[in-house]
């Protein structure tokens, strides 16, 4: 086998956000959005990546000596994936690596996490290597960590597993939920956040204030329980007040803004069972749950957000 493509689904976050990086729980659901990465043998000692959604075109790297100062930030991921991979199974052939994506990296799905599990699993499938999800996680978690210090990896785990899952930090516990419905609008505030950023923000308020802080996650884990029997169960004006109660949890550590605000309450006035943002806050996304999608979605662009289609509980990575 001379070239691979291997797809990968984004991410929501549903419940569970900040808190998951201290070791609390989350859910997190994978959806249709897609990057795909198509990777080729070539006869040379270097690898080249064309990554056009991140203005990258032919840039050069070199596993096992790319120095991810140096490289773009879109290009880090890649370089960390492949830096991992390398040292565990050594390269000996040249790669072209490219990627495409379905949806813009703006709207804060995850695209840095599906790209760095699409290298991974592409050239595991390509070199024979027989690694399972879990070794992939493993790997791809490493690579995250290498580039940004902080993460949890509930959204390489959403990439690899895809569906709807309950997730402890580092991949300590995955399982997959019994979801075959979820009524939700996804609106996007117009403001791109940087996710490193704004962990980073939380973990230095923990610092000043480690009993409220960590008494919030505690609350915030309690309220993840709750939410995977909601969902299960199909309970939708539960699942919605716990949204709407971890919204305000979110509130507190400061992460919230009122971008986000203006479209969390409109989507409630407008009847939505619940609403709270989806990730690290400062920007990108928010969720909606109704079962009168219309209504919600038209209250959301009232207040200047765009909706977001794409379809949840998605196929993880998979050969294209």
């Amino acid at each position: 086998m001379d070239k691979i493509e291997i797809s990968t689904p984004g991410k929501l976050m549903l419940f569970g956000e900040h808190a998951v990086v201290y070791g609390g729980p989350c859910i997190v659901t994978a959806v249709d959005q897609r990057i795909k990465v198509i990777i080729e043998k070539l006869n040379s000692q270097t690898v080249v990546l064309n990554a056009p959604e991140v203005n990258i075109e032919n840039l050069a790297l070199n596993f096992g000596s790319n120095n991810l100062d140096q490289i773009p930030k879109g290009g880090k991921f890649v370089a960390a994936a492949l830096n991992n991979f390398n040292v565990q199974f050594p390269l000996d052939n040249g790669l072209r690596i490219s990627t495409i994506s379905d949806f813009s990296s703006k709207f804060g799905f995850g695209s840095s996490s599906a790209v760095t599990v699409g290298v991974i699993k592409g050239l595991n499938e390509l070199m024979g290597t027989k690694m399972n999800n879990q070794q992939i996680f493993d790997m791809a978690y490493k690579s995250v960590l290498d580039v940004q210090g902080v993460g949890s990896g509930f959204d390489l785990a959403a990439a690899i597993w895809g569906g709807t899952l309950y997730f402890i930090t580092g991949g300590k516990q995955i399982d997959p939920l019994r979801v075959t419905k979820l009524p939700l609008v996804i609106g996007y505030t117009g403001i791109k956040a940087d996710t490193a950023t704004w962990v980073r923000f939380v973990a230095n308020r923990k610092n000043q204030f480690a009993l409220p802080i960590n008494s919030v996650f505690s609350v915030i884990e309690n309220v993840v329980v709750l939410a995977k029997k909601a969902l299960e169960d199909g309970n939708w004006n539960s699942l919605g007040i716990l949204m709407d109660i971890n919204q305000g949890l979110l509130e507190s550590l400061g992460v919230g803004t009122v971008e986000l605000s203006n479209l969390i309450y409109a989507s409630r006035l407008s009847g939505a069972w619940g609403a709270k943002l989806s990730g690290a806050g400062g920007g990108d996304c928010m969720i909606a749950l109704s079962d009168n999608k219309q209504n919600v979605e038209q209250a959301i662009q009232a207040k200047g957000g765009t909706i977001i289609h794409a379809k949840t509980n998605a196929e993880g990575a998979r050969i294209e």
